[in-house]
């Protein structure tokens, strides 16, 4: 396995749309690449290389100006939301060079997600960004966390999310038990907008809920199925459905999805974010808050306990293999596909 790299030519989640005020400049650092991203008066997203031409000054350390142009706080380089350079303060009286002009960054800015296109234009036109309508569906409620910095290779973090006979022993007593190990997994290659994904299935039946999710949900005894997608190499979506036993389907049906992001800073070092979407309303254990307000409590205590494990991972990944070699099991065989996946998105 390698840990050491990731997809250029893929969108990836500058953050969700709240994020973005208006005239409000960000910096950020997506494959590598330094990044400004700012919303101008008009509403739309743009991104740009965030040095300035001049002088590598990042822009993101500027400011907006007035008439919305961006300048920048070393010698005041001024560029408009096209990222042409509109104004020179040391030399008013003379034309601006034709090659003062940012270099642009493609931006989609759909079902309140922005994403970026880190790669190659031509390579663009094949692949879409991931569509995620929960987001903006008036049927449902969201909550997304704050980012979170990772100080490991986002490849560790899809296949954690992919491979949830990790539920025990990591999740034991809170999202997990033993019993989920032995859950049988079927496996389905697809593509989704353009990007190869995998995704696993995994439905059970009369199956007792550990702690976590029976204060969720409300139920101790069900029926359950449970989805884990890599979409792209941006987002990995997951759904879990669940019901007293013989009604999945019906009324009684409750559950939640989990959309993850994956964002790569560089070859060891990640942004996620989870966005927990459920039905309005959707009642827990606890007859004063719904199944949102307790994901919103608890779930945090679950992403600690992965951020530890991640950590710890690509720690090992600084020796020498010195004859190391996994052993792989037949559940292991999503994110054994996952890596062939990236490996060649990787090369092309």
């Amino acid at each position: 396995m390698k840990a050491d790299t990731f997809v250029q030519n893929a969108w990836y989640v500058a953050g969700m749309s709240q994020e973005f005020k208006v005239n409000d400049l960000r910096g950020m650092v997506i494959t590598k690449k330094p990044i400004v991203i700012w919303r101008g008066k008009d509403g739309k997203v743009v991104a740009f290389d965030d040095r300035c031409v001049h002088k590598r000054m990042p822009l993101s350390c500027g400011k907006i100006l007035d008439n919305g142009a961006v300048e920048c706080a070393y010698h005041g380089f001024a560029y408009d939301t096209s990222g042409k350079c509109v104004s020179i303060p040391s030399q008013m009286d003379l034309a601006i060079p034709s090659r003062a002009k940012l270099k642009p960054y493609p931006v989609v800015e759909q079902d309140g997600v922005v994403w970026l296109w880190m790669g190659s234009e031509e390579q663009m036109s094949r692949v879409h960004p991931p569509r995620t309508p929960e987001f903006v569906d008036p049927q449902y409620e969201s909550f997304t966390c704050d980012p979170i910095d990772v100080p490991c290779n986002y490849r560790l973090l899809i296949e954690n999310l992919l491979d949830i006979t990790h539920f025990y022993p990591l999740h034991d007593g809170n999202i997990g038990d033993l019993a989920n190990s032995k859950i049988p997994i079927e496996f389905i290659e697809q593509e989704i907008d353009g990007n190869p994904s995998m995704k696993t299935v995994r439905h059970v039946e009369n199956y007792r809920h550990p702690p976590f999710l029976r204060d969720w949900f409300g139920y101790e005894m069900v029926d359950r199925e449970h989805t884990h997608c890599m979409v792209s190499p941006g987002i990995t979506r997951v759904q879990l459905r669940c019901a007293p036993p013989g009604k999945l389907g019906t009324s009684e049906e409750r559950g939640y999805i989990l959309h993850h992001s994956h964002t790569p800073v560089d070859e060891r070092r990640h942004f996620w974010r989870w966005t927990a979407t459920v039905r309005k309303g959707q009642p827990s254990l606890d007859p004063k808050k719904s199944t949102l307000d307790r994901m919103k409590e608890m779930f945090p205590a679950v992403v600690d306990q992965d951020r530890w494990a991640l950590e710890r991972q690509q720690k090992m990944f600084e020796f020498p293999e010195d004859g190391y070699d996994e052993v792989h099991l037949r559940s292991d065989r999503s994110i054994l596909t996952v890596r062939k996946i990236l490996e060649k998105l990787e090369t092309a």
